[in-house]
């Protein structure tokens, strides 16, 4: 890889020449502006307002505009004349553990090569000392310019640094947070740790820019003259209002199936408010004949349905006493299958007998 910066990392006394390579790059598309009549490109001239003419690279150079729109001129010899340290070095200045840096704050990521053999030995040393201590180191450099704020660490067996901003650069989320109050019930709380339980872990390596993808077959279509394959388009689920329970049991439902698992989830049971005694019954207003009416055949039918209700009760024995029909009409079933059993026992004996007279008899009549 190629790097971008060198440099050295001071570490106390210590110094180590690095190379800074980048550890991130950018895959997305990028389009060009075109003229649509004839596809021409569309290119941005620097041009000199002063005498409106395009003036080229080598004429160009820096300055600061002052609130009266005065411009005062900087060169690069007056900004490399600054006493700046850490112009081609990455100074060291504290260790902290990594989990107390906000992601947040986190920019461009590099990474730290050594340069040469003889920076073997102390790149080897400040990465087995920060791996031991499970610190991160913070350092300061000047890249591109500008004094930048760093984070070494480790990553496999090689020091990584992610720029930082400068904590004045975070700015403060006022009025970001719900201003209305708001309250969640215990029951939405389990919902959604169970549907965190199992959507479980992911794995970074298996996720794509869908996007991407999307656009590059759109470019290879266009180049090869088909229509463009059809994609389902996401549905967009703002500016509804949702029943979170609901929207949560049928999330959960949803990662299970995705999964393989059972879809069923344990039903939350609402419970109803209690009429109050008396309200409403018999009572009809003025213009509501109607609602009346209607509570009017709902009582009769409830009445009904209790009469119906107490005359199935007299007929079927009370608890106890069908207990005890019960177990007669089943003494009563076993002895008769107890005489029917003896009766055939009985039956059969007969016949054995007779069959055996008989057969005495027809010997001594042979004989």
């Amino acid at each position: 890889m190629r790097s971008i910066w060198n440099g050295a990392i001071s570490f106390g006394l210590v110094s180590i020449p690095i190379k800074l390579v980048n550890a991130t790059e950018n895959h997305s598309i990028s389009f060009r502006q075109v003229h649509k009549t004839d596809m021409g490109r569309i290119r941005y001239r620097k041009v000199c307002e002063l005498e409106e003419r395009e003036v080229a690279s080598g004429e160009i150079g820096k300055g600061y505009e002052e609130p009266d729109g005065s411009i005062i001129p900087i060169t690069d010899d007056d900004l490399a004349a600054l006493p700046l340290p850490t112009a081609k070095t990455i100074e060291i200045v504290g260790f902290v553990p990594a989990a107390s840096i906000d992601p947040l704050q986190m920019d461009t990521s590099y990474y730290l090569a050594p340069s040469g053999a003889a920076a073997a030995k102390p790149y080897v040393l400040l990465r087995e000392a920060l791996k031991r201590s499970d610190k991160a180191a913070v350092a300061k450099f000047a890249l591109r310019g500008r004094e930048r704020l760093g984070m070494l660490r480790v990553m496999d067996e090689v020091i990584a640094m992610h720029g930082l901003l400068w904590p004045d650069e975070i700015r403060t989320p006022v009025g970001v947070a719900p201003e209305t109050q708001v309250t969640v019930r215990d029951a939405e709380l389990d919902l959604a740790d169970a549907l965190m339980d199992t959507l479980g872990a992911v794995d970074l390596d298996s996720l794509h820019d869908d996007y991407r993808e999307a656009v590059e077959e759109l470019i290879a279509a266009k180049v090869e003259g088909e229509p463009m394959r059809e994609r389902q388009p996401a549905e967009s689920g703002g500016g509804k209002v949702i029943d979170l329970m609901a929207a949560l049991e049928n999330s959960v439902r949803a990662a299970k199936e995705a999964r393989g698992e059972d879809g069923k989830v344990a039903e939350v049971t609402h419970l109803k408010s209690k009429a109050k005694p008396g309200g409403g019954q018999g009572e009809e207003s003025a213009g509501a004949g109607s609602v009346g009416k209607a509570a009017d055949e709902s009582s009769e039918e409830k009445t009904d349905g209790k009469a119906a209700a107490k005359k199935a009760a007299a007929k079927t024995p009370a608890g106890p006493a069908r207990k005890t029909a019960a177990k007669k009409t089943t003494a009563a079933k076993k002895t008769a299958a107890a005489k029917k059993s003896t009766a055939a026992k009985k039956s059969a004996a007969k016949k054995t007998a007779t069959a055996k007279k008989t057969s005495a008899s027809g010997k001594r009549a042979s004989a």
